[in-house]
């Protein structure tokens, strides 16, 4: 028995795949991310001293304005979202800036750009929060997005950093897994231990980035935490 074409038939063409979008990262991260550059850059070339200064009391998150010392102003209600935006020098910058993108995408792509937004500041006021319960009069100014984006690394670990592909682009995969589940799994407490023992030696011993200034590591757990246990608020119907 033999197959035989007929000369009106036109074999069919292979398919070709779909092509994968050169930059994964979604627009609203990359938002954040000029954002975050462009305020770093006005603050370094367009301010003086003093007009930074200006900037930095009015932006950043001072503990010690919550201690009923101080008048209520605009900026006691400003300062816990706007700090997200500031960052102590390029080298705090970049590395925010390469962890908002690695976590950042994955979970913007999962729950869309309202949600991230709010979960953005959510987990930076949640972050701002302990830092302030731990040193409620400190003086120092509370800068960076490490806050929120330790948050976005709490949100990852709720999925055990599990990613689908939706319309070629990754996205964190599966619901959000119970705490007791996700604390059984190998690779999510070894991420938290490692997550861990960097922010705490980063704290007490001033080594990483921004080694000069001290490094908020109870910002970086209020954070982690709120977005580890609040990420299941965040995601809409799955169908």
């Amino acid at each position: 028995m033999t197959n035989e074409q007929s000369p009106h038939d036109t074999p069919a063409l292979p398919q070709n795949p779909p092509r994968e979008p050169v930059f994964n990262i979604p627009g609203i991260v990359l938002l954040l991310v000029a954002l975050c550059a462009a305020v770093h850059i006005i603050r370094v070339y367009l301010l003086t001293i003093d007009q930074d200064t200006a900037l930095l009391l009015r932006t950043a998150f001072i503990p010690v304005r919550y201690s009923g010392i101080f008048e209520i102003d605009i900026y006691v209600f400003t300062a816990p979202f706007t700090y997200t935006f500031l960052h102590g020098g390029w080298l705090h910058l970049g590395i925010n800036m390469i962890w908002l993108a690695v976590f950042g995408s994955p979970l913007a792509n999962r729950i869309g750009v309202a949600r991230f937004v709010l979960f953005w500041a959510v987990t930076g006021v949640a972050a701002a929060a302990l830092h302030w319960a731990i040193h409620p009069l400190a003086q120092g100014p509370l800068i960076g997005a490490s806050g929120a984006i330790s948050g976005m690394m709490g949100a990852a670990a709720r999925f055990a950093f599990r990613i689908e592909r939706r319309g070629g682009r990754a996205a964190f995969g599966g619901p959000a897994l119970p705490v007791a589940l996700v604390l059984r799994s190998r690779t999510v407490v070894t991420f938290l231990a490692f997550w861990m023992i960097i922010n705490l030696a980063t704290g007490f011993y001033g080594f990483g980035p921004g080694a000069d200034a001290a490094i908020a590591w109870e910002a970086h757990i209020g954070g982690f935490v709120a977005g580890f246990l609040g990420i299941p608020y965040f995601l809409g119907r799955r169908r």
